[in-house]
């Protein structure tokens, strides 16, 4: 198996290893961990060598994987790609395709991502197949959140937990792979052990980076000023990842002061404020002008 490019998760690459050397594959898996931190690579990388039809190859051009690298493979499937709502009538057509025997391989795998997604409807329905799978299927589930899914389920399926990426790993990730331009800590908290975050923020680096300034800016310029720095928040298609990124700033200077633990509270009722549809200038706004009020409460009290 070619686990070299995906990062992370030693331990459960080694027991996916194993299983195909020894041809000790199950019928039904679930991988449990955070958001973006591989579960899917590693899945459709262990779905193609369980289709292998030369596992002892490292990389190998058989039949079964030419078709599986071309996304083409008559066996393979894979349910919710984007990760969208999967409903019962989704798990009907799968569970109408499991009873049709392999095609090229001698087994075919399923794999449902985002699974925690799944009506109840829906899982209700899997339930079947999972409870008598046919000898030559594998269905493997992809989870962020363990406890929307049923304990039937998962009382059913090997269960592995995949680790957060380490900071480690991440920086060296960023650096040398996606090019990262002054890397600070704050930015390499805010990834939170996700691959696909470091991604997605690497668009929006140089913002972060102006989000810090922003923060160490409250204590020492005035309100004008600062509301004209804080043009960087007024993003509406980004705003979830700025304020989660305010937040991680706030959390490290209130380490040495307290009155930045008020501004963290007030960036979760902002967030709490734009889910039900405040007017977005008019609520960032009012954010802005909280944090600097708390952080230089002294002197606003002096000019008062």
């Amino acid at each position: 198996m070619n686990f070299k490019n995906i990062i992370g998760n030693r331990e459960a690459k080694e027991y996916l290893k194993s299983s195909i050397n020894n041809n000790n594959i199950l019928h039904s898996y679930l991988f449990l961990g955070t958001d973006g931190i591989g579960k899917k690579m590693i899945a459709k990388e262990f779905a193609k060598n369980i289709l292998c039809q030369n596992t002892k190859e490292e990389i190998c051009t058989c039949k079964s994987c030419t078709y599986f690298l071309s996304d083409n493979h008559p066996d393979y499937f894979l349910i919710n790609e984007e990760g969208n709502t999967i409903r019962i009538d989704e798990i009907r057509k799968l569970t109408e395709k499991v009873i049709e025997k392999p095609i090229i391989s001698d087994r075919k795998v399923y794999i449902i991502n985002d699974a925690e997604k799944m009506t109840k409807e829906a899982q209700n329905c899997l339930l079947k197949t999972l409870e008598e799978p046919p000898e030559y299927v594998t269905i493997i589930l992809i989870s962020s959140n363990e406890n929307v899914i049923l304990n039937t389920i998962k009382s059913r399926c090997m269960m592995l937990k995949f680790k957060n990426i380490s900071d480690e790993n991440l920086r060296k990730f960023a650096v040398e792979i996606l090019s990262y331009e002054n890397l600070t800590e704050n930015l390499l908290k805010s990834f939170g052990g996700s691959i696909s975050r470091t991604i997605k923020l690497k668009e929006n680096s140089t913002k972060y980076v102006s989000l810090e300034n922003f923060v160490k800016d409250l204590s020492k310029r005035d309100i004008i000023d600062i509301m004209v720095n804080a043009k960087i928040i007024y993003d509406k298609e980004n705003i979830g990842d700025i304020l989660d990124y305010l937040t991680v700033c706030l959390f490290d200077i209130a380490k040495e002061n307290k009155k930045y633990l008020n501004c963290i509270k007030f960036v979760s009722e902002c967030s709490s404020r734009l889910k039900s549809n405040a007017n977005f200038d008019m609520t960032i706004d009012s954010l802005v002008l909280k944090m600097w009020e708390e952080v230089n409460e002294s002197s606003c009290r002096h000019q008062v």
